[in-house]
């Protein structure tokens, strides 16, 4: 098994708190309404914090459950591992992100992520290979940040 990391900064116009909130505490409750693509996100093992799996569903169906390995609100860090799922594809066993919110001076919030990507076998992924995989993180916690935009009373 291989491991290729990749670092990304994202900026979302919410504040680092409810971005955390949003993403990370009460994402089954906001991600379906902020993104269509997302059809559901449930709890299946544990009471929602550290060593909980949560599996989401995607409206074609598609699914990926990630486990909870570490929360800190007080720091805006979280790490989770991807570890079964469609997105996986056939040349990664599983992906774990380390995630901190934060404030920007002008009162939004960067969300950094350091990605592990642990492959099969000795495939080696290059920056190219998980474009997609970026695309797909700006898509979601802009429509995170527009929905509690829209919503000022969701995770205030």
């Amino acid at each position: 098994m291989g491991i290729s990391k990749f670092f990304h900064e994202i900026k979302a116009k919410a504040s680092h708190k409810r971005m955390f909130k949003a993403v990370m505490i009460e994402n089954a409750d906001v991600l379906p309404k902020a993104h269509p693509h997302i059809k559901k996100i449930e709890t299946i093992q544990g009471d929602g914090g550290v060593g909980s799996i949560k599996k989401t569903t995607f409206s074609d169906g598609k699914y990926m459950k990630n486990k909870i390995d570490h929360l800190d609100p007080a720091n805006g860090v979280a790490k989770l591992t991807l570890f079964e799922g469609d997105v996986l594809g056939d040349k990664i066993e599983s992906i774990s992100y380390e995630v901190k919110f934060e404030d920007s001076k002008d009162g939004e919030c960067v969300v950094k992520i350091n990605t592990e990507y642990h492959t099969k076998g000795d495939v080696v992924l290059k920056e190219e290979d998980i474009k997609a995989s970026k695309e797909q993180s700006f898509e979601l916690y802009k429509a995170y940040a527009d929905y509690l935009n829209a919503n000022p009373h969701v995770c205030a």
